[in-house]
């Protein structure tokens, strides 16, 4: 399947039996969200940069928590939550598992919290794990290296950082990065194959 970075913590899914899902569009944060089309979207929790679902043509808006099915791929939403205050300060988000053709990815949409060995055994072995780095609103640079450790030895994208024209106020990928001791840039798409051992790989995605 391949993997395209769209920006912010959307990309596109876009598995080989022809099923595209588009996680959390995003709306005006200073830089263009591409107009794609899909067979689903998926949003994390209702803020502007996460749920600009006009942006996607498609049919179907997966938005609660639950169990789903599209194109042959299983879909499961989990309510955790985007704050380290019990969903005090900013409530819930979505984390989405997929699971189709022999590979199992996890976007964890904006949680902010820390990861603990029962978060992680809740949610299973991945293939690929999807990371807000950027603080401020979600986990920060240390946060994320701790779910990507608890995770290993899943391939490991950032999301949610600060780029050029990005007006979110969140801190770039940089410190997240030094802490993993590197990544492969990549570019803005990645073909990856079931089976491949990742061993706790990151990957840089940059959009066009």
């Amino acid at each position: 399947m391949k993997i395209q970075y769209l920006g912010h913590s959307s990309f596109l899914l876009a598995f080989e039996g022809g099923t595209r899902i588009v996680t959390d569009p995003f709306g005006d944060v200073g830089i263009p969200m591409p107009h794609v089309a899909a067979d689903a979207v998926t949003v994390s929790h209702a803020h502007y940069d996460h749920n600009n679902v006009s942006a996607i043509s498609s049919p179907l808006v997966l938005q609660r928590a639950g169990e789903y099915e599209v194109g042959g791929v299983r879909i499961e939403a989990v309510r955790r939550f985007h704050d380290d205050a019990g969903g005090r300060k900013r409530g819930e988000t979505l984390v989405f598992r997929f699971e189709g053709e022999g590979l199992t990815l996890l976007h964890f949409g904006d949680i902010g919290e820390p990861c603990t060995k029962e978060l992680a055994a809740s949610f299973g072995k991945a293939d690929v794990v999807f990371l807000p780095v950027g603080g401020n609103y979600t986990i920060d640079a240390r946060g994320a290296k701790s779910y990507a450790e608890a995770f290993y030895p899943a391939a490991v994208i950032p999301m949610h950082y600060k780029v050029k024209g990005l007006t979110v106020d969140i801190a770039g990928a940089e410190p997240f990065l030094a802490l993993m001791g590197g990544a492969e840039r990549v570019g803005d798409t990645l073909t990856i194959e079931a089976h491949t051992p990742f061993a706790g790989k990151v990957f840089y995605m940059e959009r066009r």
